[in-house]
């Protein structure tokens, strides 16, 4: 062979690779939407993948995912699912509860919007129903203000002789506040529990409450369900210890982060099938036809470990019905 075709030859293969490149179709992206910080969230993101997962989708191989995370600023929402609208992006999974739900609803009507929300979406406006969601959104309610009786019980079964509880909310997050205290406030009066509402929205505000329940000694603290205290949870797990104040949360992040107690949804569970819905809507399925599906997975998490600085019995009924016991 010449060396003229040889290294014609040689060029032509070098091309190939670049050619079937060029040929390969784009990734599909998902733009992913979330209230809080990327870090506190890790399980929570893989159980959205693996979701995606069991739907036949892999990130960086099949799908490409687009992250925006707002840090706990409520504020920011709408900005970021405008810029995952002008990203054109195929599905917009939403993880960061009902503002960033009702933020994504207000971006678009085009684009399939799959919801994690505490609470019920019919309520908030985000679908018609369960069962028809009627629009280009579905998705899962994980619970939360629903499950504030059940969570206040089981606090008043590990402090019996409780009868004033400070309750943590969230000003910001209206939709959220006013359905924990619908529920709270009157599941309180039938336990004939005192109950004295604390207003957080930001990190230093959730310092500054603290400072005035230690004044007031409460007997126990109920902190609602909210995206900024899921981010802030160290810092209300620690306040609660150094404060000496038997507290309940909503998911598991808080015990495992040395907070006392958790009552709610499996909420790695939710963000699965959010995965599931968002690989089902990729293939083709309407989000109007699918739907609207609640948690049905619930657990009761112990933090042993700070019961006993709190100089707190953890009565063995209680232990016996818990999922899981931190030592």
């Amino acid at each position: 062979m010449r060396r003229r075709e040889f290294i014609t030859l040689l060029g032509g293969a070098a091309a190939w690779p670049l050619a079937a490149r060029a040929q390969q179709p784009k990734l599909p992206v998902i733009g992913y939407l979330d209230a809080r910080a990327a870090g506190p969230t890790a399980d929570r993101l893989r159980g959205f993948r693996q979701g995606l997962k069991e739907s036949g989708y892999v990130e960086g191989e099949n799908v490409a995912i687009v992250y925006r995370w707002a840090e706990g600023r409520t504020e920011r929402l709408s900005e970021l699912a405008a810029e995952l609208v002008r990203r054109q992006v195929a599905v917009i999974a939403v993880t960061g509860g009902s503002p960033a739900a009702l933020a994504a609803k207000a971006a678009t009507t085009t684009i399939p919007v799959v919801f994690a929300v505490p609470e019920d979406p019919v309520r908030l406006g985000l679908v018609a129903s369960l069962a028809r969601p009627g629009g280009n959104l579905t998705g899962v309610n994980f619970f939360n203000a629903e499950l504030a009786a059940k969570r206040l019980g089981l606090l008043r079964e590990l402090v019996p002789a409780a009868s004033r509880i400070a309750v943590l909310v969230n000003p910001t997050n209206v939709a959220n506040t006013e359905a924990n205290l619908k529920e709270v406030e009157p599941a309180a009066r039938a336990m004939g529990l005192q109950i004295q509402v604390h207003n957080a929205g930001t990190s230093r505000e959730i310092d500054a409450a603290f400072a005035t329940i230690a004044r007031e000694q409460p007997d126990a603290l109920f902190v609602a369900g909210d995206s900024l205290f899921n981010s802030r949870r160290l810092q209300l797990a620690l306040l609660a210890v150094r404060h000496a104040i038997p507290a309940t949360y909503p998911s598991r992040d808080y015990p495992t982060s040395g907070g006392l107690m958790s009552y709610g949804a499996d909420v790695t569970d939710a963000f699965r099938q959010v995965g599931v819905y968002t690989g089902r809507i990729l293939k083709g399925a309407k989000p109007a036809e699918l739907p609207a599906v609640q948690s049905s997975k619930f657990e009761l998490v112990i933090n042993q470990q700070t019961a006993r600085i709190l100089g707190l019995t953890v009565p063995p009924t209680l232990i016996a019905r818990a999922d899981e016991v931190i030592e």
